[in-house]
């Protein structure tokens, strides 16, 4: 199926409302603008899982585990412009996570809709890598995950740690027309 930038990034949108908060931003958004990203949507994602006894006051353990991802639209994907849009991902993805007792892991998504990407660009993506563990990982750890389709030519790229960011988009933009049995 032929995709544009727009039609690809409003589809995946669409697949993760059942899943995530969803914050889009416009094209002239304050923030983006300022800091010259090509964002489109900011997803949130948060899980609490706990074990009782009786009742919930003698509570055995219990982890929150959260996701940002952070929706990238360009029209070409440079390796500037990816660093860039790594590092705002990543800053504030820290400054959204909520790390302390109970947090399990924090996974940090940047995911990229761009009509074309240099191969620097690929290759930076291919080898990145981030992670942070809090308090010897006694209070979680912080993990990047990140993916790209180039729409023109329907190729998805991710780091080691997107392989399955990769089989999601995979899946919403080209296996959504077959039946399901």
């Amino acid at each position: 199926m032929e995709y544009t930038i727009e039609s690809a990034a409003n589809k995946l949108i669409s697949s993760f409302q059942a899943y995530y908060n969803i914050k889009e931003y416009e094209e002239a958004e304050k923030e983006a603008s300022e800091l010259g990203l090509p964002i489109r949507a900011v997803c949130e994602y948060y899980e609490k899982s706990q074990k009782y006894v009786l009742s919930q006051k003698a509570e055995l353990w219990s982890e929150n585990s959260e996701e940002f991802l952070f929706l990238f639209q360009v029209e070409h994907l440079t390796k500037e412009l990816f660093e860039k849009c790594i590092d705002y991902a990543w800053d504030e993805g820290m400054k959204m996570a909520h790390i302390g007792p109970g947090h399990m892991y924090t996974y940090v998504t940047p995911m990229f809709v761009c009509t074309s990407c240099d191969e620097d660009a690929k290759r930076a993506l291919k080898k990145c890598r981030k992670f942070k563990s809090f308090r010897f990982s006694f209070h979680g750890w912080m993990d990047l995950h990140t993916a790209a389709i180039e729409v023109q030519n329907n190729q998805i790229s991710s780091n080691a740690g997107g392989r399955s960011v990769e089989k999601v988009m995979k899946k919403v933009l080209f296996n959504s027309n077959k039946k399901r049995r």
